[in-house]
């Protein structure tokens, strides 16, 4: 299971994507087009001009930003330019004479913003990929701005009145399927937002929607600067027994790099469990990595987060208060596929049981594996994997190390993501170096279609740096439109270690997964074909935008993807088949941790979700914090202390980082791996690696963006509704 953050939007929070600068064309709404143009021709606002690099279109192909012409300074004013040209394009659709049509209200709004969304696509990239000391200013006096800037919009009653009286003729109009989405996206999106409540009640909304910019923006960046400051320092090397001679020189550098020469510094990664604890022999050292991991801004001092988020709980449960709603996961979770908070707690709490015995009875096994070691203590979590793999190595012959020599990174992207690509769907790949990156590590690719014709451009940024956030993601500088007739510009986010000079790049085999998983969101983008940006690609609801992602991991150990890119780095030779086996069966082996982690995320995501303003409010210092962590997830009856969630709260970027994120919607890894399970059934079911599966789900899926029903655009897809049991024969859950 990945666990992957798709920042698709966020953090840009005008009004989400209604107001990014999206592109469109003008639908038939049923109203007469000579008065409609005649109105239009008497009517011609005055809107100002942006001036400065992101006033006007990129020169570059594709429109990609040109990032050897952008500076630090031009990103505030540009903002600002942004909001102003924006404010000028809303107000001129609210003073139009004209009465309200789909194309003079619904279009214009979806047109309007281009220049903001410019440059926050951009200025959101980098905080988020490069970021420095003058951006991270930026981000905390802007976000506040675009907040309400963004409120100022769909709260605005005015322009809602226009909305209003297109969606209530939307019986008489003749509209396409993709309009229809358009008008009720736009109607729905403006309602959550607050259009319908009184006056007094919109400023609470604002007041609101300003203070959670403010805070989430501090979470993540004291986030960051906590697991930055968290590196595990050792003093010796002998204390790194386990480690390759790669890593330790990597920690050597990373120390002298933090003033500390002589000594080493393990820096940590985003989630709990950290990547190098299985190795290390010396227990104390195990231990200290992952409390530091576990316990990383939650310790008091300027980074700590809990009185932070628990603030924002606090603040999301009163908005929607505000709008009737019981707890903010009632309110959120309007648009997901799921709908309500009762259908994704049942999902996950049916698999609790069988999870929960699988725990138990991994642990024993671990357990029983330590005392063959002669060693005197049970299992806790900085031992788990370590003994895991031992009986990995030893009932399924398996050992992470002995599969890394034939994962070489440039190898798996282009012999492996790019193969499955071109053999489901036709596309080639042509590496370029005339497009300016943001960082000397992103390598540039033009993607063509199946026809030849240029689908859109690939960024690829897979190494782990201070700069950067921890995780992995997919977004775009460019969004497909019609309208604009503007392609895919996409890039993709790892946070691989980085070999130090003169090393091959070897991978482990769960980033050669994040590899093809990341990609896969980065087809759902290429493969967009609407008319709407805000309906575009991975425009999508959240339960439903890594179901995509995660069909494509399946084909990292597809025989023939895999003979074609698993090459070991030394010798060329493939990877023997029987080691890919070992990998499969081993696979359903630990899953008591590898599922049980990300379940009980999800879930500790829905009990900060479910809580009324009263009880959110009661939490209100590092300690409650810390005693409802423990208590919500103590409830559950899975084993936490020896499988803690993916993220405690103190650093969960997911739910607490931005106004919205994934809150109320961390269930949604474990919703689309159902959906993605039953669809690997269904490739192997009829042929597997081919063209014509391709094509298929590429018409009926990921060319679809977010213009239809999900349900609906499964069945389409596999012509059945998603069954669970390929989900739970997949991990191989359950048993005493």
């Amino acid at each position: 299971m990945k666990a992957h953050l798709l920042a698709r939007t966020a953090p840009l929070t005008i009004a989400a994507a209604l107001l990014a600068g999206c592109a469109t064309t003008y639908g038939d709404d049923g109203v007469n087009p000579i008065a409609d143009a005649q109105a239009a021709a008497d009517y011609s606002p005055e809107i100002p001009e942006g001036t400065g690099y992101f006033a006007s279109d990129s020169t570059l192909p594709f429109l990609a930003p040109d990032f050897s012409k952008i500076s630090e300074d031009d990103y505030l004013p540009a903002f600002e330019q942004g909001m102003s040209i924006h404010q000028a394009e809303v107000q001129a659709i609210i003073n139009n004479p004209a009465e309200p049509t789909f194309s003079n209200t619904i279009v214009e709004l979806e047109k309007s913003g281009r220049m903001l969304g410019r440059v926050a696509r951009v200025f959101f990239a980098l905080t988020g990929q490069a970021t420095t000391d003058q951006l991270d200013a930026i981000n905390q006096e802007i976000s506040p701005k675009l907040t309400a800037h963004g409120d100022a919009i769909t709260l605005n009653p005015e322009l809602f009145a226009r909305v209003k009286a297109v969606y209530d003729n939307r019986a008489a109009m003749a509209m396409t399927v993709e309009d229809a989405k358009l008008l009720e996206e736009t109607y729905s999106g403006m309602v959550q937002a607050g259009a319908l409540l009184t006056e007094e009640e919109r400023e609470k909304v604002k007041a609101i929607n300003s203070q959670l910019s403010t805070l989430t923006t501090d979470f993540s960046q004291k986030v960051r600067d906590a697991t930055n400051d968290g590196a595990v320092i050792i003093d010796t090397r002998e204390e790194l027994a386990g480690l390759s001679d790669a890593e330790i020189e990597g920690a050597a550098a990373l120390a002298k790099e933090k003033g500390m020469d002589g000594k080493f510094a393990i820096a940590l990664q985003n989630t709990t469990q950290q990547p190098l604890i299985p190795a290390l022999e010396n227990r104390a050292v195990r231990e200290r990595l992952f409390k530091a991991s576990a316990n990383r801004a939650d310790q008091g001092g300027e980074n700590d987060t809990r009185v932070l988020l628990a603030k924002i709980a606090t603040l999301r449960a009163e908005k929607a208060a505000l709008f009737g709603k019981p707890d903010w996961a009632s309110y959120t979770m309007y648009d997901r596929m799921a709908k309500e908070p009762k259908t994704a707690l049942d999902f996950m709490e049916q698999m609790v049981p069988a999870l929960a015995a699988t725990q138990r009875r991994e642990a024993g096994v671990l357990n029983e594996r330590i005392a063959q070691d002669g060693l005197n203590f049970e299992v806790q979590p900085w031992d788990w994997y370590r003994f895991a793999n031992k009986v990995k190595a030893e009932q399924y012959a398996f050992d992470e190390d002995a599969v890394k020599p034939y994962f070489q990174l440039d190898k798996v992207l282009e012999d492996g993501v790019f193969y499955m690509s071109e053999k489901l769907y036709g596309l080639t790949f042509e590496r370029r170096d005339d497009i300016p990156v943001y960082h000397a590590d992103v390598w540039v690719y033009t993607v063509f279609d199946a026809d030849g014709s240029e689908l859109g451009l690939f960024y690829f940024d897979p190494f782990q740096r201070p700069s950067k956030r921890g995780g992995a993601w997919m977004s775009n500088f460019v969004d497909q439109s019609e309208t604009w007739g503007t392609k895919p510009v996409i890039y993709n986010v790892l946070n691989i270690p980085k070999a130090a000079d003169g090393e091959v790049q070897l991978v482990s085999f769960d980033w050669v997964e994040t590899t093809f998983h990341e990609f896969g969101h980065a087809l759902h983008g290429f493969f967009a074909d609407q008319r709407y940006e805000s309906l575009s690609g991975t425009a999508t609801a959240r339960d439903f935008v890594e179901y995509p992602s995660q069909v494509h991991e399946m084909w990292a150990t597809y025989p023939e993807v895999l003979q074609n890119y698993a090459k070991h780095y030394e010798t060329g030779e493939t990877i023997p088949m029987e080691l890919v086996e070992k990998i499969q069966a081993a696979s359903k082996f630990n899953q008591g941790y590898d599922f049980g982690e990300v379940v009980t995320a999800a879930l500790l995501d829905m009990k900060w979700h479910a809580l009324t303003p009263e009880q959110a409010a009661a939490i209100d210092t590092p300690e409650k914090v810390n005693a409802f962590e423990r208590s919500s997830l103590g409830e559950l009856g899975l084993e936490i202390d020896l499988v803690p969630p993916r993220y405690r709260s103190n650093y969960f970027n997911h739910i607490f980082s931005s106004p919205a994120g994934y809150s109320a919607g961390y269930y949604s890894y474990l919703w689309t791996e159902m959906l993605d399970k039953d669809s690997r059934a269904w490739f192997l079911e009829n042929g597997g690696l081919t063209r014509k599966n391709g094509d298929h789900y590429r018409k009926t899926v990921l060319s679809r963006g977010g213009t239809m029903d999900y349900f609906e655009m499964y069945r389409t897809f596999a012509g059945r509704e998603p069954d669970v049991k390929y989900m739970i024969e997949s991990r191989g859950l359950g048993g005493e």
